[in-house]
């Protein structure tokens, strides 16, 4: 017996290789399924459906660079750069390539509030004023009976002004946490306009309250803080949330470019506003974020937060958004819009999957397509492409939506006819919105379906709603 033991082990490891190299394979086709099955995330009805390859992609998209993470079974299952970093250097994008993460800046910045109120250091329900030391949310008569709360500033119902920053240029003066909140930045004052807990409205300005509210009560910097207690305890060591990005950190960020395929002013934008929008990293460690919170959710097993905390924090509240996340009925997740950056960070709540995928540019369109490669591929729910009907209307029907409206705290909009639909031009956006007619009054925007409905005074046109905004008619 003891003759054949090495033929055995031999053998043995043999089929070890095998099964290794087997695998390997198998996941080299599916990403190679994935790379090559991009289709619109809009399909008109009527439309031929293309199939896109996605460096092909990029190109006919005028994106420089894509980064993709995918985590299944707990585990990173594969990731890929594609594309340009920075075209004046010839620099690829590789896994390891640092991105702006926008927006999912806020439900990583949540995890440490969410800490604070497990340690008992803060409630979520008290006035956030009682925390704040360096400054003070003025009361005014929208506080007199609901106050602004850490609950309300994570989920916007706080009833706050400023949906998001535009960042500053390099060489900017760049102002204090106090001094933006007070409107001594490129944006209007953070402050309370209509009763907290009323409704919901996004608030970037939130997250900057929530932001100097923690490092009040901790007295150390926000990227310190969250290194020691948020992003080292996960495993992410190579990201930061330090804005002027420190220079150890430039060889290997992105550079982010405009529509047009101009480079951001300096490379990338500043972020003072760290919670909101300030957080650097790569897709590969952002996704252990999505990894830990959905583990804890499907295990309810503690980590690095409590079961209780995590359920609460997805638990769908008003706009179907949680105490940090975004939510749908399948999944958790956050996008990302900073100047010349876009991202997107998905994670299924029965499902062992997670996606992180980011851009260094104004154009995310290739991001939707990419996640309903990947869905498609992984077999999840609850992502198909959006699918429209146009419904034809005349010149002169058309001629009733045109003219000047306002969103109030964004700004004006022009819509004017334009072939068979209206143009949306706002200076609020990164370029002209085409709208196609679904119905009488009801349009979708053609790069992605999204609906504008607008809002009717008898015969006459009052105004609009898109993406959650209502605009008022000004003539």
């Amino acid at each position: 017996m003891r003759a054949f033991t090495p033929i055995f082990l031999l053998l043995t490891l043999i089929s070890c290789v095998t099964q290794s190299e087997k695998g390997e394979e198998l996941l080299t086709e599916r990403i190679s399924r994935i790379e090559n099955g991009l289709q619109p995330n809009l399909q008109i009805q009527g439309d031929s459906i293309p199939n896109y390859n996605i460096e092909e992609r990029l190109k006919e998209l005028g994106i420089p660079g894509v980064s993709i993470a995918v985590i299944n079974e707990g585990q990173l299952e594969w990731a890929k750069g594609y594309g340009i970093a920075d075209s004046s250097e010839n620099r690829p994008v590789t896994t390891e390539t640092m991105f702006l993460a926008g927006s999912i800046s806020k439900p990583v910045a949540a995890i440490r509030a969410h800490q604070l109120a497990e340690e008992g250091v803060i409630s979520l329900d008290s006035n956030v004023n009682k925390y704040l030391t360096s400054w003070k949310l003025p009361d005014n008569e929208f506080t007199e009976k609901e106050k602004v709360t850490t609950r309300r500033i994570l989920n916007h119902t706080a009833g706050l002004t400023v949906w998001g920053f535009p960042g500053y240029d390099k060489g900017d003066t760049i102002p204090s946490v106090s001094e933006v909140l007070d409107g001594k930045g490129n944006t209007d004052s953070v402050r309370v306009y209509k009763e907290p807990g009323e409704s919901w409205m996004y608030s970037g300005g939130g997250y900057t309250i929530m932001q100097l509210m923690i490092t009040d009560i901790e007295r150390k910097s926000f990227p310190e803080l969250m290194q020691s207690h948020v992003l080292d305890p996960l495993g992410i060591t190579a990201s930061t949330f330090e804005n002027p990005l420190p220079q150890q950190y430039h060889p290997i960020a992105a550079t982010g470019y405009r529509v047009n395929g101009n480079e951001v002013e300096g490379k990338w934008p500043i972020y003072p506003e760290m919670a909101a929008a300030g957080l650097w990293i790569t897709p590969s460690q952002l996704i252990l974020w999505a990894k830990e919170i959905q583990q804890i959710y499907q295990t309810q097993q503690n980590g690095l937060l409590k079961v209780n905390t995590v359920n609460e924090m997805l638990t769908p509240g008003m706009n179907d958004h949680g105490l940090g996340p975004a939510l749908t009925e399948h999944t958790f997740g956050h996008g990302g819009a900073d100047e010349g950056f876009r991202a997107d960070l998905v994670a299924w709540k029965e499902h062992p999957v997670a996606v992180v995928i980011m851009v260094n540019s104004d154009n995310g369109r290739i991001i939707q397509e990419i996640k309903l490669s990947i869905a498609k591929e992984y077999g999840l729910p609850g992502m198909e492409p959006v699918k429209r009907v146009v419904q034809e209307q005349s010149a002169q029907e058309l001629q009733r939506f045109t003219g000047k409206y306002t969103i109030p705290d964004l700004g004006d909009i022009e819509i004017k006819v334009k072939d068979n639909g209206l143009e949306h031009l706002a200076a609020f956006v990164d370029e002209p919105l085409f709208l196609l007619p679904a119905s009488d009054s009801t349009f979708f925007n053609k790069n992605d379906g999204e609906y504008v409905n607008f809002l009717r005074n008898g015969d006459s046109i009052k105004g609009f709603k898109i993406y959650g905004f209502e605009a008022s008619k000004m003539e």
